[in-house]
């Protein structure tokens, strides 16, 4: 009888700890489960903004990029015309807003206007990121890297026929906070597409 209660014994301390060692491996699944999760929602983000980069179009009748220092509004090419694409951070959130395709030089005009007073719940806005302390945009403009804020290359005309150059390129900064699930900076570089002539 005690060789058996003995053996329960010992019986009942192994499954103890392999209780808490199948506990420790699950829990430790659902954080790297979620990590990934939050991984793979920060490539999509910055699939969505390379590729809003990669089809920036300069229409000359609105700027075809412009950062204030809150929001980054910018045309690009759209399979039957143009849209208005603005990112912008409201309360802590990075938002994307796209308008609907245009085709008129009156309709892009009233969408770039739109894009001045976005509240954050229109239809076309997407949360593309939680948790954003804060973001700046640097500008790549013949070989020098300077705030997109700064002046920019101006081309040829005088007072409202000047045009500010869109950079070569484009360098993102952004900060985020623990509700991200990824704290830290995170910063990209990308190129601008070619303009047509």
């Amino acid at each position: 009888l005690v060789e058996v209660l003995v053996s329960l014994l010992i019986l009942s301390v192994l499954a103890a700890t392999a209780w808490k060692g199948m506990d420790a491996i699950g829990r430790a699944r659902e954080v790297a489960d979620g990590k990934l999760k939050e991984t793979l929602r920060l490539q999509s983000v910055m699939t969505q903004w390379e590729a809003d980069m990669a089809q920036v179009l300069d229409t000359q009748v609105v700027p075809g990029l412009a950062f204030d220092g809150g929001a980054l509004r910018l045309t690009r090419k759209a399979q039957s015309g143009v849209i208005v694409v603005t990112w912008v951070s409201r309360d802590g959130r990075w938002l994307r807003w796209a308008s609907p395709v245009v085709s008129r030089v009156g309709d892009l005009r009233t969408q770039w206007q739109r894009s001045y007073t976005l509240q954050g719940r229109e239809a076309g806005t997407l949360t593309a990121l939680s948790g954003l302390v804060q973001w700046q945009v640097y500008c790549f403009r013949g070989g020098s890297l300077s705030n997109c804020q700064s002046s920019g290359n101006v081309a040829a005309g005088t007072g409202s026929t000047a045009r500010v150059l869109l950079p070569e390129a484009i360098r993102l900064s952004l900060t985020l906070d623990e509700r991200s699930g990824l704290p830290g900076n995170v910063q990209r570089d990308v190129m601008l597409a070619p303009q047509p002539n």
